[in-house]
């Protein structure tokens, strides 16, 4: 498998926000109530700025059937981890975890993420963290200065080498700090173009569901 890695964005910079966690059970992402939506709605399309993002577990909310959408495949292994729980942060970190996430694994090696913040983010922490992701993120990393918004403010970031095609979106809704990534296999062998335009655009719409699922609980 290619050496996939969650932009270390939300370890390098989450002990800025950390006062404390409350430790929760750690249980894979289970079949949501809602339906998958269709056509797939494009980033640009989604109204961010109406969106409440809920700073709790919302792994159980993302459509089973989206996933399998973005991912362009069967859905092989998906792991869930909670604010204050022992996780596997990327590749290389694994430690108590502030934060609320999920990764479902494709059988052809593509990777879908998805977390946000367990504490409040400030608008200038949001600033910091907007200016530190393509850095964090790793090598061969850089900003999409023309990406579509995702909250505000926000940052995308493409990663093109030899190990790794990936985009990643991270932003602000209101005081919650919502992130989301899409890996595709470094030997190509996954569905779907490694195309920067292409991978912003389908990682635009994976994060489409993914907001819309952590919105979903506050109400």
């Amino acid at each position: 498998m290619s050496d996939v890695r969650r932009p270390a964005l939300a370890t390098a910079l989450t002990a800025l926000l950390l006062l404390g966690a409350t430790a929760c059970t750690d249980d894979a992402p289970k079949a949501p109530a809602a339906a998958p939506s269709d056509p797939a709605t494009p980033l640009e399309d989604l109204d961010t700025g109406s969106l409440v993002i809920v700073r709790d577990a919302f792994c159980d909310r993302v459509s089973p059937a989206e996933v399998e959408a973005v991912l362009g495949a069967e859905v092989d292994t998906s792991t869930s981890y909670d604010n204050g729980q022992p996780a596997q942060l990327s590749d290389r970190v694994k430690d108590v975890a502030h934060e609320f996430g999920c990764t479902w694994t494709a059988t052809d090696g593509t990777v879908g993420r998805a977390w946000v913040f367990a504490p409040p983010v400030t608008p200038a922490r949001a600033r910091l963290l907007v200016k530190a992701a393509p850095d964090e993120a790793g090598d061969g990393c850089t900003r999409a200065g023309d990406a579509a918004d995702f909250g505000a403010p926000s940052v995308a970031v493409v990663c093109d080498g030899p190990k790794r095609h990936e985009a990643s979106f991270h932003g602000l809704f209101g005081d919650a700090w919502l992130s989301c990534s899409l890996t595709l296999p470094a030997d190509g062998a996954g569905a779907g173009s490694t195309d920067r335009q292409a991978l912003l655009d389908r990682t635009g719409t994976w994060c489409v569901d993914v907001a819309q699922a952590a919105a979903a609980g506050s109400g």
